[in-house]
């Protein structure tokens, strides 16, 4: 297998990653809307606490292991096929994106411990918080396809 078919087949799986990822990311603020509505301990309250621990850990969680794993063979792969190595690993496209994934990768977490706190009854933000919030991961999703569709800033 060449560098070029190896890199066209993690390409697509790290897409594949990233949309269950991104889904994950838009929906579950969504969830967290609807939740911080409902009354604790409510049978409304419970249901969303199995709903949000099940997409967080079935679908969120293995789809960002697999969004950073496909993401750094990318890398690897890249930084063999380019004349200037991993020097494009400084090029202004690519800051950009690696600045995305660590704001996903940070919301992610964040999100995590939201739904902690929605699991012990202790959440403190408003359903107007996450519908304000909820398209965060997107607006980052925007730049970051934008910055490597066109390698903004390349040399």
């Amino acid at each position: 297998m060449t560098f070029d078919s190896a890199y066209d087949l993690v390409r697509g799986l790290h897409i594949l990653a990233v949309i269950a990822w991104m889904a994950g990311l838009l929906y579950l603020p969504r969830l967290f809307a609807y939740h911080a509505n409902s009354e604790p301990g409510s049978d409304k309250a419970e249901t969303f606490t199995v709903m949000e621990a099940k997409l967080y850990r079935i679908i969120m969680n293995p789809a960002m292991m697999a969004a950073w794993v496909f993401g750094g063979l990318l890398i690897w792969i890249d930084a063999h096929r380019r004349s200037q190595g991993w020097g494009f690993l400084g090029e202004p496209w690519m800051s950009t994106k690696l600045a995305g994934v660590l704001f996903l990768t940070g919301w992610h977490l964040y999100l995590g411990r939201a739904r902690r706190a929605f699991t012990a009854g202790t959440n403190t933000k408003s359903n107007k918080f996450w519908r304000m919030t909820n398209e965060l991961p997107f607006l980052a999703a925007i730049v970051m396809v934008i910055a490597v569709t066109t390698e903004f800033g390349a040399r």
